[in-house]
This record gives structure tokens, sequence and C-alpha cells, in this order.
């Protein structure tokens, strides 16, 4: 047999044209396909990176602190007596902003200091340039005052000297024995705020809304309509005295942000048990002062549901806040001492719940409460001081 008929005979396979043996084809190379049309292939997006900065500045802003802003509007709207409106969507947009630029400003100020104590931090790390830092709180403090000014130039007076305080405070008072009053000072403005946008809109647009009587605090309908032939509503004549209404509410806001500032000042180094047992002690004394409001004479009496949801929303903020600084005052490490600074921080929210349903506002408290879980997810990621 010839040797091509016996190869084919062997190897099953037809035998090729010709005699001469083929040699094996070189593998053919396939081109990428492009899904972005002619041109070649798009590159793929850089998501790791992309992820980092969105990370970076994440930490820069401290997101997971946001979820403690939006019920200063809230508790401010109900303390002053008044139902939620586009004014306290309007306090809530701007504080968010002037907080966010806090923290922006905060970290920029502190680079120095921050690339010794604490080099990862975005700004000294290298995740953040320094100058973005400061255009983002510029930024941000520009957009927080022209959301308050659309509730009204009361609000926006108010904002103002928030936003002043914000900047004093990071820039110079922070280091100064004047610091936990700037802290405090700028989050009993931020609960005015909301009452003062409030009442700036219900009056301006000439709504219906629950307000309260100047005379004796009573919750009355009143209508924010003129009255006819030059008389003044009743709802504008009370609007002028119901950001005073809301006054209380404010200062025990504020006392709770004294004490978390003034614990804060070591959570870098430790050491000091004097600043946790004094912030402990105004917890519980917060605690008790909230506890203590009663419906004022002319309000009708609150219902069973409200009298046991009360308790329950002082008593969250108690663990929420009092727990982590008595474990602080026993142990002033760093650890600790931050942990007590974070807890502070986040019983703010069952601080305002509190303070809005004390007001009459028992739904609104259980909205705000609905914040915790959220502001809780999210600083196991990042974290809020």
């Amino acid at each position: 047999m010839r040797p091509l008929r016996l190869l084919t005979a062997l190897t099953g396979t037809p035998s090729p044209l010709g005699t001469r043996p083929q040699t094996p084809a070189a593998p053919v190379r396939v081109a990428p396909v492009s899904l972005s049309g002619a041109g070649g292939t798009a590159p793929a997006p850089d998501r790791p990176r992309a992820r980092a900065r969105l990370r970076a500045w994440a930490e820069l802003l401290r997101v997971s602190a946001l979820f403690t802003v939006p019920g200063d509007a809230l508790a401010g709207a109900a303390a002053a007596g008044l139902r939620p409106g586009r004014g306290t969507a309007l306090a809530a947009g701007a504080s968010l902003c002037l907080y966010e630029a806090g923290m922006a400003l905060n970290d920029w100020a502190d680079r120095e200091e921050d690339a010794v104590d604490r080099p990862h931090r975005p700004i000294p790390s290298g995740r953040v340039a320094p100058g973005a830092a400061l255009a983002a709180a510029g930024a941000l403090t520009a957009a927080g005052l022209a959301l308050a000014a659309r509730a009204g130039r009361p609000a926006l007076a108010v904002a103002s000297g928030l936003a002043a305080t914000v900047w004093a405070y990071d820039l110079h008072l922070k280091h100064t024995k004047l610091g936990p009053a700037a802290m405090a000072s700028a989050r009993t403005l931020d609960l005015l705020l909301g009452a003062t946008a409030t009442v700036a809109t219900m009056s301006a647009e000439g709504g219906r809304s629950v307000a309260t009587s100047a005379e004796g605090g009573r919750r009355v309908a009143t209508s924010a309509e003129g009255g006819r032939g030059g008389a003044t509503s009743p709802a504008r004549s009370a609007a002028a005295h119901v950001p005073s209404a809301a006054l209380p509410a404010a200062l025990a806001l504020g006392a709770h942000t004294y004490a978390v500032t003034a614990v804060s000042r070591h959570e870098a180094h430790g050491g000091s048990t004097r600043a946790p047992l004094a912030a402990l002690a105004g917890v519980a004394g917060i605690g008790a002062a909230v506890l203590r409001g009663r419906p004022s004479p002319g309000e009708p009496p609150r219902t069973p549901a409200e009298r046991l949801l009360l308790p329950a929303l002082v008593a969250a903020y108690l663990r929420t806040s009092g727990v982590p600084v008595l474990h602080a005052a026993l142990n002033p490490s760093p650890p600790l001492t931050q942990r007590a600074v974070g807890g502070g921080i986040r019983a703010m929210i069952p601080l305002q719940a509190a303070l809005t349903a004390r007001a009459g506002a028992p739904l609104g408290g259980l909205a705000v409460m609905g914040l915790v879980p959220l502001a809780r997810a999210l600083s196991r990621k990042v974290s809020p001081t």
C-alpha cells in the first residue's frame, strides 16, 4: 500500500489534495470585539479607583453622622407647635449642607494635626486634596444658605449665624476653651432654624397649620391668611412668638452637644476621666428634664400611647449615650473614648425624637427614630468621628 493510502487508512481522514504532507495551520488570533463601536476597544472603567475615591469623601464628610441632622428641623417645628411643611424640608436641606461643610472644613483645618495623630484620614493619607476639601466646604456653605433663603429672611438670618459659628469653630475656637460652647451653639441654632423656617413659610403661604397660641401655649388650628380690614391674623401674631417656644428644646440639644464635644477633645489620646463623668451627669440630667415634660394647661391630655412613647424614647437616648460614656469614664482609653463620642453623636437621634414626641407630635418622633437603623448600619462602614 502506498504511504498516502496507509496514512488515510490509519487516521480515517480523507486524503488531502496532492501528495505533500500538510503542516499544522497557525493558530488564528481573533481580535477583541469593541463594545463601543468602531475605533478599537474602550478601556474598562476603573471601578476600584472610583470606589476608593468615593469612600475617601465619605470618610471626610462623615456621612454616617448625616442621619443626626434632619431631626433638628423636625424637632424644631414640633417644639414650635407646627406641622412639618416646605419650610421644614428647606431647613433640613440647609442643615445637611452646613453640617457637611463643617466636616470638610474640620479636616482641612486639622490636616497637619491629623498627619501626626490620625494619618489614615483622607487628607493626610493623600486620598483627598486639601484644596478640594476647602472648596467643598465653601460650596456646601453657599448651598445651605441658598436653601435657607428660600424659606425667608428670618431663616436666612438664623442659617447665617449657624454658618458663621461652624466656620469660627473649625478655624479657631475648636482648640480653645470656647470650643464646646461654640459647637453647642451650632446645634441650638440648627433646631431653631427648623422652627423659624417652618413659621416663615407657613405665614407666607397662608395655609392652615397647628400653631401655638401666644397666650398660653395651647394648640389651636389657625389660619395664616391676613385678616380683613388690615387686621392681623392669629397665626401671624403667634408666629412672632413661636421660635422662642422652641428654645427649651434647642437648649436641651445644645447641652447634649456640649457634653459630647467636651469628651471628643480627648478621643485622640484618651486619659481623661473628668470629661466622661461630666458628660454622664449631663446626659442623665437632660433625660430627666425631657421626661418631666408635661402638656401645657391648655393642651389636651396625652393619650396612653403618647405617655408610653416618651419614656421609651428617653430610655433609648440614655442607653445610646450613657452606656459608652460610662465605659469611657471607667477606662479612658482612646478606643473607648472614641466609642463614647460615636455613641453621643448617634444619641442625638433618640433625643430629637423624644423632644418631638414631648411637643405633642408622636408620629414625628417615630419618624425620627426610623433614622436609627440607617445611622447604625452606615456607621459600621464609615466612622462618625
